[in-house]
This record gives structure tokens, C-alpha cells and sequence, in this order.
């Protein structure tokens, strides 16, 4: 036996479901689902129950305990209702549960030791008739179901696992990575799993793959996966191109010397204080930290939020002439953004081009403008009027506390940096971020792919 399979072989222990498992979570299952059905007879209007997700379709990893009922109204029952009947049902399956909101609210809750999704949808004839996003997910059950073989499922538990294994699981907005649906597709579409890393070794992004044949649109996506249920929707189109890449290497890495390793998550041992003291001396570099209290969003609405302010912070930054090394965002109870600059201090005065002398006049509104002023000039420099006049920003802890309203930010942080409601630690500040994000600052100073 090769290294390669006797590694699949030690990892397929772990990550099958044993035959009591798969019983239980199916007798959990039909008993969930016929509460549904006592639920939606209830009911003025005709409903059915679905199961979905990896657990009906038997690709979930050992250990996993989700289950997702879906229940299908008809397709022209007003919104309204369907919210309405949709909570109903929800809340007398569950009756401990709470209600979340997507696209529309569902019910989430504990079932004999399982957690339970239960979410109203429209049954529809065709995927592309969706009337919302949950829609689509009964097709992809139903295509999978009808291709997915035993020996493909067990496939796509280890391919599950090793995305796991390199942080690149999940289709969370936080995550960008692949998500269930799509690491079907790809094991299906390629053949197995050791075909499926063979593939993505090679992979020269934009990859682009349409198991159905659809010639479907344009997507300006690193990777796309057209929808076999949708050919306007790209089943990739959250993954970012850096978890591309992440993929790409550790199935290169593998195939070249197969390991255990790359299937278990490693989580970084947490940065002291002290410890973060001692990076930022030793990197000679001014971290930067905007904090402030995390706004009370789901990840999927928070984490756009943020990465749009980190960006926002950085061109900011960048535009005002200090050097951005690299930056992050963090997130629990508090907000972090951080930025790791090379320069954080600027001179006194900032060099101002004007036109050439030759542009007639708005050369000479330039030199007017400041011949009477407190600037250095106008002199020329070549054929251009130049001045040097005094910065208003020297430090990038005074653009962070003054400018920072300006740059471009996500809608609830920009509420709370108009509102003043932040901290900014600058220098060897940063260390008090080690009380809440240590293993985020230890993954930040200890990079790796």
C-alpha cells in the first residue's frame, strides 16, 4: 500500500460516520420531520418536508451534528405568509429554538443532542425560478442524490476534512472558502478525491467549470463552478482568490509527501503581551489599531463590514504618504482594525505640485494662490510651480483619531467612528490586544500559507 493511501486509509477512520452514527442522526431525522408534518397540518395551506444538506446526502464528516429540514410552501404563497407559517412551524418543532433571518427568518434549535436548521421555502418547478436563495437548495439535493455514489461520498468526507485541515472550509463571509455544495461539485466533477487535488495542483486561475454545460454568463471570479441547477449563479463565487491559492498549495504539498497533518486544523498558541512587545520591537515597524465594540451582526454582515473599513483604513493611510505593511481585522466582542506600518511618521511639510508655468491660467491661479500665504514658494522646480506647506498629519495615530470618517468604511462602523465611540493604540499599545485576540496577533507576527 502506498504512503498516500494508508494516510486516506488512517484519515477515513476518523472521518466516517460509524453505522450507529448514520442510524441515529437518520432516526433524529424522520422524527424531526414528521413533528414538521404534525406541525403543517395545522396548517391552512399544504406544505412538504425535506431533508437537505450533507447529512442527507451522506457526506458528513464524523462528528458532525447538524441537520437541515427544509419545508416547502407553495409558490404562490404571499411572502408574508410564508414568514409567517414558515416561524410557526419552526417554533412548534422547536420549540426552544430561535428565529434567525436571511433572506427571510427560520428557526434554529437543539433536537435530541442534534442542531437543527428549519427553513421555509418555496417548492418551485426549476431552480431558476427561485423566488429566494433557499430555493435552490432542494435542487442541489436532489441533483447530488441522484450522483453522489457511496464510494464518491466518502471522497468528498475527505476532501471536506483537508479543506478543514488548511482553513479554507466554509462559505461564511468571514471564511471566504468552499462550502459544502461546491466540494461535491468539484469531487464529482473531477473524479474522486485524489483526482480532485491532482486537478487543483494544476489549476491556472480563472478556472472555470460547468458540469452541465450551460454556457452560462460571465463571472469575474478566480474560480467559477456554474450552478447544474442555475446557470447564472457561480457556486465559487465566494471563495477568495487567496483560498484558491491556499488549496492550490497544500494539494501540491500533499501529493509530494502525504501526511496526516494537513487534515487537523493548526491553531496558533496565543501571543502575550510581553511577547507582542517584543515583535514590534524586533520588526522596527508602527502597528496601529482602531477598537472598538463589535456591532451586533450576524458574521456574514459583520465581517464585509469590516473588511471593507480595514481597506478603507489602508488607502487612507497610503493616500496620506504612510507606508502600510499589512493589515488585518479581528473580531469577538470588540473590532479590531490593524495595520502594521513601515512609515508612521511624516515631515513637517508635504511637497505641492502645481502646473506647468505655460498652463496659462491656472498656472497663475496656482501661484497666487499661495504667494501671499504662509508656504514655502511658489518656486519653480523645472517648469512647475512648487510649495511646500505645512502637513496637518504627521503621525498616523492623529490620521486614525481626526481622518478616519473620511475613508471609506462599512455602514455600522462608520456610524460608530462618526460617534467617536474608538480606541487607537499605536506602538507597543498593540500588546493589550494579546487579552482577547492573542492567537489572531500570534497567526498575524507568525505567518504562514
Amino acid at each position: 500500500m502506498s504512503d498516500f493511501e494508508s494516510v486516506l486509509d488512517a484519515v477515513r477512520e476518523r472521518v466516517d460516520p460509524t453505522p450507529d452514527e448514520r442510524r441515529a442522526l437518520a432516526a433524529a431525522a424522520e422524527r424531526l420531520a414528521d413533528r414538521a408534518r404534525e406541525a403543517i397540518a395545522e396548517l391552512p395551506v399544504e406544505a412538504d418536508v425535506v431533508q437537505v444538506g450533507s447529512t442527507a446526502r451522506g457526506t458528513w464528516v464524523a462528528g458532525d451534528r447538524d441537520i437541515d429540514l427544509f419545508v416547502r410552501f407553495p409558490a404562490d404563497l404571499p411572502r408574508e405568509r410564508l414568514r409567517e407559517y414558515g416561524l410557526e412551524v419552526g417554533n412548534e418543532v422547536l420549540p426552544d429554538g430561535r428565529e434567525e433571518y436571511a433572506e427571510h427568518p427560520y428557526v434554529k434549535g437543539r433536537f435530541e443532542g442534534y442542531d437543527v436548521d428549519l427553513v421555509p421555502c418555496y417548492r418551485l418547478e426549476s431552480a431558476t425560478d427561485i423566488q429566494s436563495a433557499v430555493d435552490r437548495t432542494p435542487f442541489h439535493n436532489a441533483y447530488l442524490e441522484a450522483r453522489l455514489s457511496d464510494e464518491d461520498a466518502g471522497d468528498v468526507r475527505l476532501f471536506k476534512q483537508f479543506l478543514k485541515g488548511v482553513g479554507a472550509y466554509g462559505s461564511d463571509l468571514r471564511t471566504q472558502g468552499f462550502s459544502g455544495y461546491l466540494t461535491e461539485l468539484l469531487v464529482l466533477e473531477y473524479g474522486g478525491f485524489r483526482a480532485t487535488l491532482e486537478a487543483i495542483e494544476d489549476w491556472e486561475p480563472p478556472v472555470v467549470l460547468d458540469p452541465e454545460d450551460h454556457a452560462a454568463a460571465e463571472f469575474d471570479d478566480a474560480l467559477v463552478v456554474v450552478d447544474p441547477t442555475d446557470p447564472e449563479r457561480n457556486v465559487a463565487a465566494v471563495v477568495s482568490a487567496e483560498n484558491v491559492a491556499r488549496v492550490q498549495h497544500y494539494a501540491r504539498e500533499f501529493l509530494a509527501d502525504p501526511s496526516e497533518d494537513v487534515f487537523e486544523p493548526a491553531t496558533p498558541d496565543p501571543l502575550g503581551a510581553e511577547r507582542v512587545r517584543e515583535y514590534v520591537a524586533d520588526r522596527g515597524t508602527t502597528p496601529l489599531a482602531v477598537v472598538f465594540d463589535a456591532p451586533d451582526l450576524v458574521d456574514d454582515q459583520l465581517y464585509p463590514q469590516l473588511y471593507r473599513s480595514r481597506d478603507g483604513l489602508v488607502r487612507g493611510l497610503e493616500i496620506e504618504g504612510f507606508d502600510v505593511l499589512r493589515a488585518a481585522t479581528w473580531a469577538d466582542d470588540r473590532a479590531v482594525l490593524f495595520a502594521e506600518l513601515a512609515v508612521s511618521e511624516l515631515p513637517a511639510v508635504e511637497r505641492h505640485e502645481g502646473p506647468p508655468v505655460h498652463v496659462g491660467g491656472h498656472a497663475q491661479g496656482f501661484y497666487e494662490k499661495y504667494a501671499d500665504g504662509d508656504a514655502t514658494g511658489p518656486f519653480l522646480d523645472g517648469d512647475r510651480y512648487v510649495v511646500e506647506r505645512e502637513r496637518e498629519i504627521t503621525t498616523a495615530r492623529e490620521f486614525a483619531e481626526r481622518e478616519l470618517a473620511e475613508v471609506a468604511l462599512g455602514a455600522h462602523v462608520e456610524s460608530i467612528v462618526e460617534a467617536g465611540d474608538y480606541d487607537v493604540l499605536s506602538g507597543e499599545e498593540v500588546a493589550a490586544l494579546a487579552e482577547g485576540f492573542g492567537a489572531e496577533l500570534a497567526a498575524y507576527f507568525e505567518p504562514s500559507v
